[in-house]
C-alpha cells in the first residue's frame, strides 16, 4: 500500500486542505492543523510509509515509531494548551491495518509505545479536548487501541472497506482452529465476532454510521456529510465529555447491568 492509496491520507488531506504537515515526525505520523466552523482542530493520522526504519509497519500498521510518535504529537497538544479555557478538538483519521508484528517490535518494547498513545489520547480526553474518532478505513487491532479508540465519539463510514476487529480473518480463524469459512458462519450470528462495519455498530460504540458515496475518492457532498458531523461531535462531546454513550445498545446490556451492580456493591 502506498500513502496516496491510503483512506487516512485521503481524508487527511481533505479535511485540512493545503495544511502544512508538522515537522520533526516520523513520515508515517501525519498530522495538520485545520478548522471546523472556525476553530482550529489538530487531525492526526497514521499512513503507510514504505522506506518505514521498521518494515513490519510499512503499510499503515502502528508500530514503535508510530505509537511514541502519536503519544508526542497529542501530549504536546495538551501543553500547548494547557491555559487555555476551551480545548483544542483532537481528530483521530483512522485507517490502520494491525499493529506492527515482529521480534524487534517485541523486544523494543511495542506494548509500551502502543499503551503511550493511548494513554495520551485518555490524557486528552481528560482534560477537557474534545476527541473525535473518524473511522474511514481498517481499525484492528493494537492499531485501532491506540489510535483512536479512547476517543469521546466514534464516527465510522458504512462501508465494506471499514472493518473494525482485535484480528485478522485468518489470525482468527487460525486461534479458534477453525476455517475462514466456518469464522464467517460464527459471526453471522455473533455481532462482537463479526467484521463488517453495521454488526460493530449494533454494539452501541459508535455514534454516527455514515453513508459515503465514494470513501476513496470522496466527493464535496461526502466531505460536507462528514464536516456536519465532526461538528455535531464535537459540540457533543463538550456537552457530554464521559464515556457513558458507549453503553446504550441491546448488545450492550450486559455490560451496563454488569457496572450497575458493581456501583452498588461499592
Amino acid at each position: 500500500m502506498t500513502q496516496s492509496n491510503s483512506r487516512g491520507a485521503v481524508w487527511l488531506e481533505k479535511l485540512a486542505p493545503n495544511a502544512p504537515r508538522m515537522s520533526g515526525l516520523c513520515p508515517s505520523v501525519q498530522v495538520a492543523d485545520g478548522e471546523l466552523n472556525g476553530e482550529s482542530v489538530r487531525f492526526i493520522a497514521v499512513v503507510p510509509d514504505a522506506n518505514n526504519h521498521y518494515p513490519r509497519a510499512a503499510n499503515g500498521e502502528v508500530g514503535l515509531l508510530e505509537g511514541w510518535t502519536l503519544a508526542k504529537v497529542v501530549n504536546e497538544t495538551i501543553d500547548a494548551d494547557a491555559d487555555r479555557d476551551v480545548k483544542r478538538p483532537i481528530v483521530a483519521v483512522i485507517d490502520v491495518p494491525s499493529q506492527a508484528y515482529g521480534r524487534r517490535e517485541e523486544a523494543f518494547g511495542i506494548h509500551q509505545a502502543l499503551a503511550g498513545a493511548a494513554g495520551a489520547y485518555a490524557k486528552a480526553r481528560l482534560a477537557g479536548h474534545p476527541v473525535i474518532g473518524l473511522i474511514v478505513g481498517k481499525a484492528m487491532s493494537g492499531a485501532f487501541l491506540a489510535h483512536g479508540y479512547q476517543a469521546n465519539r466514534l464516527i465510522a463510514f458504512n462501508d465494506q472497506g471499514v472493518l473494525v476487529h482485535a484480528m485478522g480473518k485468518a489470525s482468527a480463524a487460525r486461534i479458534t482452529l477453525r476455517s475462514v469459512d466456518a469464522l464467517e458462519k460464527l459471526a453471522a450470528t455473533i455481532p462482537p465476532m463479526a467484521y463488517d462495519v453495521s454488526n460493530y455498530a449494533t454494539l452501541g460504540l459508535l455514534s454516527d454510521l455514515l453513508n459515503i458515496s465514494n470513501p476513496d475518492a470522496p466527493t464535496d457532498a461526502d466531505l460536507a456529510q462528514v464536516l456536519i458531523i465532526l461538528q455535531q461531535s464535537v459540540r457533543d462531546a463538550r456537552q457530554d465529555p464521559g464515556l457513558k454513550n458507549r453503553l446504550g445498545a441491546e448488545n450492550r446490556r450486559s455490560s451496563t447491568l454488569v457496572r450497575e451492580r458493581m456501583r452498588a456493591s461499592w
